[in-house]
C-alpha cells in the first residue's frame, strides 16, 4: 500500500484564507484528504462551501487574494504552501480545468493553440508535427472534429469549448487532474466521452483525479469517493451515495 509521501495530492489540516476588501474570510477551515496515484476523488457542497477555492490553491492557480493560512497541502510532491520556484513542476504534473474554463478560452489563439498552448509556453522549441498530432489525437478521443483545430473558440458550441479545455488540461498527461466542474455545459451523450478520457488515464498512467460536481447522479455512477463541503469544513464523506456524516453536520443530499 502506497505511502502518504507517495500520494498524489495530501491535504492535512489544511486552512486557506480569501483577502478582499471587506477584509479575510475563511474559505478553507481544516480539510484533510488523500488522493493516491489512479485514485478519483469528487468535491461537491453548495455555493460559497470553498470548493473553487480548494481545487484552485491545489492547482497552483490561486493569486494574492488566496492564502494558506495552517497546515499544509502537497500536490505531485509539491507543497502548495510555499511553491517558489517548484510552481512550474506543479503547473506542469497537474492538470487544471477551472470552473466555467470553456467559456475563457484566449479568444485570440486557435483551437490547435489553445490546447498546445502548455507545452508551446514551456519548450523553446516544438517538434510542430508531434504538437499537431497530439492535438488531433486529442479532439479525436473528446469527439471534436479534427477541422476544429484551426478554428476559433467562438466558432464553437458551449460544450465544444469546454471539451477544449479538458483536452488542453490533459495535453502534458499530467499526473494529477484537477477539475471544477468539469461536466458543465455537456450534453449528456457526450459526458461518458469525458468520463472514458479520465478513467483511461486512471488505470493506464496512474493518474489521479480531483472533480467538483454536485452531480449526486454522476458520483453514485461512478462509485467514487466523495467529500462534502460547507462553508469550508468536511462534513460527509463516503463511496457513492453511503456518505458518513461528521457529528452535528446537517445531512443534506448532494443534489
Amino acid at each position: 500500500m502506497p505511502s502518504a509521501t507517495d500520494a498524489a495530492i495530501d491535504c492535512s489540516d489544511l486552512v486557506i484564507d480569501r483577502i478582499g476588501h471587506g477584509g479575510v474570510t475563511r474559505a478553507i477551515d481544516g480539510v484533510t484528504f488523500l488522493v493516491r496515484p489512479g485514485e478519483l476523488l469528487c468535491i461537491g457542497g453548495p455555493t460559497g462551501s470553498g470548493k473553487s477555492t480548494l481545487v484552485t490553491a491545489l492547482a497552483g492557480m490561486g493569486d494574492a487574494s488566496l492564502k494558506v493560512a495552517g497546515g499544509r497541502a502537497d500536490v505531485c510532491g509539491v507543497n502548495i504552501r510555499k511553491p517558489g520556484r517548484k510552481r512550474r513542476v506543479l503547473t506542469a504534473l497537474s492538470g487544471y480545468v477551472a470552473q466555467a474554463a470553456g467559456a475563457h478560452l484566449p479568444p485570440r489563439l486557435t483551437v490547435g493553440e489553445v490546447i498546445g498552448e502548455p507545452i508551446t509556453s514551456r519548450e523553446k522549441k516544438v517538434n510542430s508535427r508531434a504538437l499537431a498530432f497530439r492535438v488531433a489525437s486529442l479532439l479525436d478521443e473528446l469527439h471534436l472534429p479534427l477541422g476544429a483545430a484551426t478554428k476559433f473558440p467562438y466558432e464553437l458550441s458551449a460544450g465544444m469549448r469546454q471539451r477544449v479545455a479538458i483536452a488542453r488540461a490533459l495535453v502534458l498527461e499530467p499526473r494529477v487532474l484537477i477539475a471544477d466542474e468539469p461536466l458543465a455545459n455537456l450534453d449528456l451523450e457526450v459526458r461518458p466521452v469525458v468520463f472514458d478520457a479520465i478513467t483511461r488515464r486512471r488505470t493506464e498512467g496512474s493518474m489521479a483525479a480531483l472533480l467538483v460536481t454536485n452531480d449526486a447522479a454522476f458520483i453514485r455512477e461512478l462509485n467514487a469517493e466523495a467529500l462534502l463541503l460547507r462553508t469550508g469544513h468536511v462534513v460527509a464523506r463516503g463511496i457513492g451515495k453511503d456518505l458518513i456524516w461528521a457529528p452535528n453536520a446537517e445531512a443534506d443530499s448532494l443534489g
